[in-house]
């Protein structure tokens, strides 16, 4: 904790959708926001465009964008090229498929980073857009995988061992995709400047076929709030 009480929290920021509603929420518990975004090897920028425009919208005290190398091994339709972007799939497939657009440890590396960054700034909370509703297919969205990383974080840190833990806030991860627009709405949060496509253009238009785009259209839908994506 800062000097008179301020708290401190690292937001971990993609330029989606999700990322940008939990910085309005952490705002709105009186955080000042450290926003972490990552340059991964993904196939497009744009959504690194989107975390700027979004951290300068709230006025976050610092936004780093880390590169980290994982497009090195791909194994991810987001990282090689040579996996195509699902289009049009079933979203509610089995309980234990992964989807190729997994990317292989990434929030595993990225909630790293981010406890790294918390240890420096003296920040005990981290804040991920994580959700397990509306699509549970990737292993490291789950509620188990928070819980065990957040132990293991207070037990490899020095400020954890020396009694003052961590805490990894996943405030949308029992929520659907239309209960966060609504949350977001209700923050104020101007979701036409997130990009939340697999396969966005170099000017963040979205394609609209890919399992990203579905969601966040129905979404929109079941809140029944207007789409302010811009489409190809």
């Amino acid at each position: 904790m800062s000097q008179q009480g301020e708290k401190k929290a690292v937001i971990l920021l993609s330029g989606g959708l999700d990322s940008a509603t939990i910085l309005a929420l952490a705002k709105e518990q009186g955080y000042s926001c450290y926003a972490l975004s990552f340059d991964y090897g993904q196939r497009h920028c744009s959504e690194l465009d989107a975390a700027k425009l979004v951290a300068e919208s709230a006025a976050v005290v610092e936004h780093k964008i880390i590169r980290i190398g994982l497009g090195e091994f791909g194994g991810s339709a987001l990282t090689d090229p040579s996996i195509a972007v699902p289009e049009q799939r079933e979203l509610k497939g089995a309980d234990n498929e992964i989807p190729v657009t997994y990317v292989p440890a990434r929030n595993l590396l990225f909630l790293s980073f981010a406890q790294g960054w918390a240890e420096v700034l003296g920040a005990r909370d981290i804040f991920i857009g994580v959700n397990a509703v509306d699509y549970s297919g990737y292993p490291d969205c789950r509620p188990e995988f928070i819980e065990s990383f957040q132990q293991t974080a207070n037990l490899a840190t020095r400020a954890g061992t020396e009694g003052e833990p961590s805490t990894i806030h996943t405030p949308l991860i029992e929520l659907t995709k239309a209960e966060i627009i609504q949350q977001g709405n209700r923050l104020g949060v101007d979701y036409s400047a997130t990009v939340s496509c697999y396969q966005a253009d170099g000017q963040g238009r979205a394609c609209g076929e890919c399992d990203s785009c579905s969601l966040r259209r129905a979404g929109f839908a079941a809140a029944e709030i207007a789409d302010p994506t811009r489409y190809l």
